[in-house]
């Protein structure tokens, strides 16, 4: 039998209060396609990272073998050095430079002192060719969509004779085109040689390429499952990732209790200066008290630029149209407006947009309504501690307290934090604009969960959402979205991926 590619033996890794990894152990034979899949915090990124060399030799314990040799990586010049070569969730590239200048990154090709800039496109040219990328190498990296920005990172891998490739999340931004082109090229890289791990949420992508799976939780390994030997199911996945079968991922309503309309926006339009163009074209929708909309379409549609032009318009369109809150018909100028007349947004972009990562737990629940803890300006510390810890218990955040910085916790929680910042607003109106991308099955289903509590209780929500089961899984009624057009509506008992799609691509 063969000496697998990678070995990681016993590997523990703490931080204050939390031990990230217990004892993981985690074994990859050459050329294969290897899953690892866990809820948020399971310690999957923390894991890759010590393999790549971000934690460093003696910031862990236990071994790192390659090709049966044991690696004691100071940062990741030494793993790239042997031939591993990681790839994050949030793309590292720069936007300004050129497709061949964002490849040769870092170990750029010279001649003498000089860059050897014919050699370099030429060679960038061969890269782009292995992942089936036809665009020209001269362009700038920000001029291309996010799937083709993907292809760059893997080409850019692919230029440092990569022979363990480590992708973390690769397919939460994209589209399900450029979700499959993703994957078939994998599965080419595979069989030129090189070897792939594949960290992912989204289990029926895990099932369709993986070779084998290894599950992690509570930051030690549960079980590998071999896809040959067909122990990789949607059913085995979920019950080892979460320690308990969920029958239904997506739980039912109690009780469905929808009254009058709630919001109603009539011939919207949009107009975006930066891109000249119009995004949004005579919308018209409306919604329900105690109802959950779904809002579907492509990437690029205009489904968020839609929830942004209604949310106080931050993004600065030049809107016409007519937005009518409980009868009344209301403008909003700002998002501080938008949350007066009861709207609240939780964004896609938690990192970027929904919170400030440097700030604790507390800071960030109570973010949007200081007023409520507030004195003459001056904020009550304990009042925000009583309220942070409320949410913290009803939403179930898991966090050693609520002054743990923000960016020390797992993805799900971190948007469970995103949503008690708007909940603690007491919005009417809660639009969630992607609510589960990142998120771990298990996690998934608690944020459904407080989904349908919150409509159980009067409140209404706009969804939108990438994932058309989901958007079938929660929604009572579906708009379809395409060109910043509304191209239909649907109620959920005649809505199917298949007339989404069709109406999606209109």
């Amino acid at each position: 039998m063969s000496t697998p590619i990678l070995e990681m033996q016993n590997i523990t890794k703490e931080f204050p209060g939390v031990r990230a990894l217990d004892n993981v152990s985690f074994k990859v034979e050459k050329q294969e396609i290897h899953c690892l899949v866990g809820e948020n915090g399971a310690g999957k990124s923390t894991l890759m990272k010590v393999l790549s060399g971000v934690y460093g030799h003696g910031d862990y314990c236990g071994d790192i073998l390659i090709d049966g040799e044991i690696q004691k990586f100071k940062g990741i010049r030494d793993s790239e050095n042997v031939g591993i070569a990681i790839i994050y969730q949030e793309l590292a590239l720069v936007p300004q430079m050129t497709v061949y200048e964002n490849i040769f990154l870092g170990h750029e090709i010279r001649k003498g002192p000089l860059m050897n800039w014919n050699e370099t496109i030429q060679q960038a040219t061969d890269m782009l060719k292995k992942v089936n990328l036809d665009v020209n190498p001269s362009l700038e990296v920000k001029d291309l969509g996010v799937g083709k920005q993907q292809l760059i990172e893997i080409a850019k891998a692919l230029s440092k004779n990569v022979k363990l490739l480590i992708l973390d999340e690769p397919t939460s931004a994209l589209n399900e085109d450029d979700s499959k082109n993703l994957l078939n090229i994998l599965r080419e890289i595979r069989n030129q040689g090189v070897t792939c791990v594949l960290i992912s949420h989204k289990l029926k992508e895990v099932i369709e390429i993986a070779d084998k799976v290894t599950v992690l939780r509570d930051g030690k390994t549960i079980c590998t499952l071999d896809a040959k030997k067909g122990e990789v199911t949607e059913t085995a996945l979920i019950k080892n990732m979460v320690g308990r079968e969920i029958d239904n991922i997506y739980p039912p309503r109690l009780s469905k209790q929808i009254g009058e309309t709630v919001l109603e926006v009539k011939n919207w339009n949009a107009y975006d200066p930066t891109l000249g163009r119009t995004i949004l074209k005579d919308v018209n929708f409306n919604l329900k008290k105690g109802e959950i909309v779904g809002f579907a379409g492509l990437m690029g549609s205009g489904r968020t630029e839609l929830a942004l032009s209604i949310f106080g318009n931050p993004g600065g369109y030049r809107i016409h149209g007519e937005m009518f809150i409980k009868g009344e018909k209301v403008k909003v100028h700002h998002p501080s407006e938008a949350i007066r007349a009861g709207l609240a947004y939780v964004s896609e972009d938690r990192k970027g947009d929904g919170l400030i990562l440097t700030q604790d737990v507390k800071q960030n629940i109570t973010l949007a309504n200081l007023k409520q803890i507030s004195t003459r300006g001056i904020v009550n510390n304990n009042a925000e501690v009583v309220v942070s810890i409320e949410y913290k218990d009803s939403l179930n955040i898991k966090t050693p307290s609520v002054e743990q910085l923000v960016e020390n916790l797992s993805g799900g929680n971190q948007q469970k934090v995103s949503v008690a910042k708007w909940l603690f607003v007491g919005p009417d109106i809660l639009i969630l604009d992607e609510p589960t991308r990142g998120i771990d099955v298990g996690t998934k289903y608690e944020i459904y969960t407080i989904m349908n509590k919150l409509v159980q209780q009067g409140m209404s929500i706009i969804m939108i959402s990438s994932e058309l089961p989901e958007i079938l899984g929660m929604s009572d009624r579906i708009y379809i979205v395409s060109s910043g057009k509304i191209t239909g509506e649907l109620p959920i008992e005649e809505a199917t991926q298949e007339n989404i799609m069709h109406l999606a691509t209109n």
